[in-house]
């Protein structure tokens, strides 16, 4: 908590506090804005806010005019191609689609020359070795970036073993998910320190047009102190 830190690091202000404790503890690296040396495939469980990732950061890129070029292999999820293919069709982007590793590698082929490159890919059980190992597959067959996206307000072991899983297959940084509706983001911090990730992105927003953020020691102090201050007044009204 803010108190501890402020104990421990003998700071008067628990922002401060906070902050300098986030600093030394885990590792902040935003996603590129400009062109990209590797095509960036977003990885993560069912639901997870993979597809919304896509569709704002290739607009974040098309409103910087870049050239993007989108990729899905998301052939599992009813309406997945059709939800993508909405933003994209928009963005005057032509979404491509693969169905297999053959599939995906072609459509890589065709995508030389972009600025960006960005891959959605369906959602993954991490502890569905099968599923886990064909994402792997998928991963290995080409020079990509894997970023795991993860919601907000989960378990925070659970969501440490999670970010476990994927970390094992490539992933190293984590795009935070949800957390406008999320109150307690220890399962963000417990996916970083025990995945191993460092922090790129924030979506806090349903909205295409705000677009993602990126997560800095600022930023987290931000979402971190509101909810402590929510929790304990939420516990002292409980309590009373």
């Amino acid at each position: 908590s803010a108190d501890l830190c402020v104990s421990v690091m003998g700071l008067e202000e628990p922002r401060i506090a906070l902050l300098a404790a986030l600093e030394n503890l885990f590792s902040f690296k935003p996603l590129p804005t400009g062109a990209m040396v590797r095509p960036l495939m977003l990885v993560g469980m069912p639901g997870a806010g993979k597809t919304l990732a896509v569709a704002k950061l290739a607009a974040r890129a098309s409103l910087q005019g870049l050239n993007v070029q989108v990729i899905t292999t998301d052939s599992q999820r009813a309406g997945g191609f059709e939800q993508l293919s909405a933003f994209t069709r928009l963005m005057d982007i032509d979404l491509k689609k693969a169905g297999s590793t053959a599939e995906f590698l072609a459509r890589l082929e065709e995508t030389k020359g972009a600025d960006q490159v960005l891959i959605d890919t369906a959602g993954v059980n991490p502890f569905d070795m099968d599923q886990v190992k064909t994402l792997a597959r998928l991963i290995g067959s080409a020079d990509v970036t894997p970023v795991l996206v993860h919601p907000a307000g989960g378990d925070a072991d659970e969501t440490g073993d999670i970010a476990k899983v994927f970390a094992t297959i490539g992933a190293h940084a984590l795009l935070a998910t949800r957390v406008d509706v999320a109150r307690r983001l220890g399962g963000l911090l417990a996916a970083a320190q025990q995945g191993g990730l460092s922090f790129a992105e924030v979506s806090d927003t349903a909205r295409v047009a705000d677009g993602l953020s990126p997560l800095t020691p600022s930023r987290l102090t931000q979402f971190l102190l509101p909810r402590a201050e929510d929790m304990r007044v939420h516990n002292a009204r409980k309590a009373g």
